[in-house]
C-alpha cells in the first residue's frame, strides 16, 4: 500500500535518487537542491510524492504561471507502475491547481521517451501538433 502526501523540501534527496532510478529523466543543473527548493517554494501545495514502506516510489512536481498549470518530473519506479500511483498524483496536481482556478495543465515528454507518450495518451492528455516549444539559454549555462 501506498500513502500521498506533498512534497517537502526534505524530500529533495529521495526524489533525487527517484530520478537517477528512472529511464527517460533528464537531470539538469536546474534540478539542483537550491532550484528545487525555490519551485516548490513558489508553487506550495502543488507537488506531491506517494510512499511505501518507508520511502519515496514517485513523485510529480506541479507549478503554475497563474493561467497554466506544468507538470514535470512524473515518475513512479518500476516495481510500484501500473497500480494507479501516477493517475492518483496526477490527480492531486489537477485538484491543486483547479482550487487556483487553472484548469488547463500542461507536461512535456522528450520524443524519445515513447513509453511516456503512450501514458500520457492512454490518461486523455492530448498531443499538441499546432505548437513548437523554442527554449533559450543564456551562454555557459547550457545544462540548465
Amino acid at each position: 500500500m501506498y500513502s500521498i502526501r506533498t512534497m517537502a523540501t526534505t524530500d529533495y534527496d529521495a526524489v533525487l535518487a527517484l530520478m537517477h532510478s528512472t529511464p527517460g529523466i533528464s537531470l539538469r543543473d536546474a534540478d539542483s537542491r537550491e532550484a528545487t527548493e525555490r519551485y516548490l517554494a513558489r508553487n506550495p501545495g502543488l507537488s506531491f510524492v506517494a510512499e511505501a514502506e518507508g520511502r519515496v516510489i514517485a513523485c510529480v512536481m506541479c507549478g503554475h504561471d497563474g493561467r497554466r498549470g506544468y507538470l514535470q518530473h512524473a515518475m513512479v519506479l518500476p516495481d510500484y507502475r501500473r497500480q494507479g500511483i501516477a493517475q492518483a498524483l496526477v490527480e492531486c496536481c489537477l485538484a491543486a491547481l483547479e482550487q487556483l482556478g487553472i484548469h488547463k495543465c500542461h507536461l512535456d515528454v522528450f520524443k524519445t521517451n515513447t513509453s511516456a507518450a503512450r501514458y500520457w495518451q492512454g490518461q486523455g492528455w492530448k498531443l499538441r501538433t499546432d505548437i513548437d516549444r523554442y527554449s533559450f539559454t543564456r551562454e555557459g549555462n547550457e545544462n540548465a
